[in-house]
């Protein structure tokens, strides 16, 4: 059964930071490409940023680029989000996918970026 499982979110201030962090099992972790997407109230789900199966090659959304990090870590079976100079408008649910042909999905994790 392949489960991932965010943590990490939480409240936090306008030009602060956070990391989330998504754990995987059961799958082949170091196969699968990782991605963090994020859904706003009353907004559609985006893709935040992407990291493929070996961590060479990463994609962010224009909106993150040079704020967000993500990384992984395959002999933890875990992949990261560290977020700097958060702004009101990254608030929102943060998912974490997994992606080899099929695609899986975790449960989410809540990011509030308020003052």
């Amino acid at each position: 059964q392949v489960q991932l499982v965010e943590s990490g979110g939480g409240l936090v201030q306008p030009g602060g930071s956070l990391r989330i962090s998504c754990v995987a099992s059961g799958l082949p972790f170091r196969n699968y490409a990782m991605s963090w997407y994020r859904q706003a109230p009353g907004k559609e789900r985006e893709l935040v940023a992407r990291i493929s199966s070996g961590g060479g090659i990463t994609n962010y959304a224009d909106s993150v680029k040079g704020r967000f990090t993500i990384s992984r870590d395959n002999a933890k079976n875990t992949a990261y989000l560290q977020m700097n100079s958060l702004k009101p408008e990254d608030t929102g649910v943060y998912y974490c996918n997994a992606r080899r042909g099929s695609e899986y999905w975790g449960q989410g994790t809540q990011v509030t970026v308020s003052s």
